[in-house]
């Protein structure tokens, strides 16, 4: 890394937040995707909006490429610097800017960690639900360059869905606005849309706007067992089919299960199939009537055991059963290769079921639990990176699963990104013409290709 770039960039947000040093960078060469491993030339941390500006044109007029970074919570390679660039580390701007009772709005910078929204929202009687799985150390700015899901998917959808307004300094260091707090806005092409799940490389986001709601009256939280999983997963589609939307529909298989319980001890059977965590919410009147529902269909479709969260502590504990499912299972093994391949909800059952067999071929451990209502599954292999044999009957394990679940109407990716891990599939789902789309608004955009370079393509 040039050293007087180095100087120009410590002159913007300070020696103590410009690192340069062995250590420093050898602690940003990495995220949460197994395999990966970079060193950048140097990570930057700024304080304020303007300084993001200003080390992009620094950046941008020295031709050296930059990679937005929050957590490092990403799961497809999308935070790393691969060429010795710029990282560009957002955890300073972590202010709640407003919460706006009136607009129903929040206004954040991109640093602020999802649950701390969450806390400051619901404190409030309102209610922001995109909840990732990493929400209590994942950013804002990172769940915004990803279209981040989670739990909640299924009736509230994902980050994109309450996106309002972005303010995103572009590679030259322009900051383009769009979006804000009206609720209708048909002016021209929808640029926030298109800047969610960008992953970094058509713009560095400083502000961001999002909708809430109103916080739901109450909720249920129920556990089914099941002893086979062709009924678990007929039961998630004859409780959609009913015209009824859980907060949460879940799945656990048989090894995500007993990982689960070893880890946890939250009360789950080691001898069923699968287990669905189911909640409801909304007006009590309203949430009763669903709970009923739900028993009757997955009663009628042969489950072992229904349990209805009496406390909210007992709901806690039931929830945990599916947000440690990765912590359990990565105790297993090494490495944790965890993916997202995503089916139309008819298509649950016989995904599952090739995961299943597919592990078998490759003589591999993939447990695979995920967000059933919306067909999102998460097949983790859990592995040894060291063991090249084995990494390599990983990975020809998964192309298999991608072929198949784009064969069956799926994506590459529910939540996760592309970033560097799926690139390789992603002509297979968009085609020639979606890539060569795709290629000319990151052009326009990022005429040099500056920024988050290898990502995607």
């Amino acid at each position: 890394m040039d050293k007087q770039l180095i100087k120009s960039l410590a002159q913007v947000v300070g020696e103590q937040y410009t690192l340069a040093d062995r250590e420093s960078l050898a602690c940003y060469g990495y995220d949460s995707t197994p395999e990966l491993e970079s060193r950048p030339g140097v990570v930057v941390l700024p304080g304020n909006q303007e300084e993001i500006g200003k080390v992009l044109a620094l950046c941008h007029g020295a031709g050296v490429r930059v990679t937005p970074r929050g957590s490092g919570t990403n799961l497809s390679g999308g935070s790393i610097s691969f060429d010795g660039g710029v990282i560009l580390q957002t955890s300073r701007l972590n202010r709640i800017i407003e919460i706006d009772e009136e607009n129903l709005t929040a206004t954040v910078e991109p640093g602020v960690v999802t649950s701390a929204l969450h806390r400051e929202v619901e404190a409030k009687g309102l209610f922001y639900p995109p909840d990732p799985g990493s929400m209590n150390i994942s950013t804002m700015g990172g769940n915004v360059a990803e279209n981040s899901g989670g739990l909640r998917g299924l009736k509230y959808g994902v980050t994109a869905d309450y996106v309002m307004g972005l303010k995103t300094f572009l590679a030259d260091g322009e900051l383009l606005k769009t979006g804000g707090k009206v609720v209708k806005d048909v002016a021209g092409y929808n640029l926030n849309q298109l800047l969610v799940s960008s992953e970094g490389t058509l713009g560095v986001f400083s502000e961001i706007t999002v909708k809430l709601i109103p916080k739901p009256q109450c909720k249920k939280t129920m556990l089914v067992h099941f002893p086979q999983l062709e009924q678990a997963a007929l039961t998630v589609s004859q409780i959609i089919a009913a015209r009824i939307i859980p907060a949460t529909l879940e799945f656990l298989d048989r090894v995500t299960i007993k990982c689960v319980e070893d880890y946890a001890h939250v009360g789950l059977p080691l001898d069923v199939d699968a287990v669905l965590l189911i909640e409801v919410d909304g007006h009590p009147a309203v949430v009763e009537e669903e709970a009923a529902g739900i028993r009757a269909i997955c009663e009628r479709q042969g489950c072992s055991f229904f349990q209805t969260a009496a406390t909210a502590d007992e709901a806690l504990k039931l929830a945990t059963a599916r947000r440690v499912a990765l912590s359990a299972l990565a105790r297993l093994r090494p490495t944790t290769i965890l993916e997202d391949a995503t089916v139309p909800r008819s298509a649950i059952a016989p995904m599952v079921k090739l995961i299943q067999e597919t592990a078998r071929k490759y003589d591999l451990t993939i447990g695979t639990f995920g967000h059933a209502g919306d067909g999102n599954l998460h097949p983790t292999c859990l592995t040894d990176e060291r063991n090249r044999d084995e990494i390599e009957r990983a990975h020809r394990a998964f192309a298999e699963i991608f072929e198949a679940t784009i064969a069956m109407g799926g994506t590459i990716t529910g939540e996760h990104g592309v970033g560097v891990a799926k690139k390789k599939y992603l002509p297979l789902l968009v085609g020639n013409a979606g890539l060569r789309v795709m290629r000319g608004i990151k052009g326009a955009l990022d005429p040099n290709g500056i920024l988050n370079p290898g990502k995607i393509f």
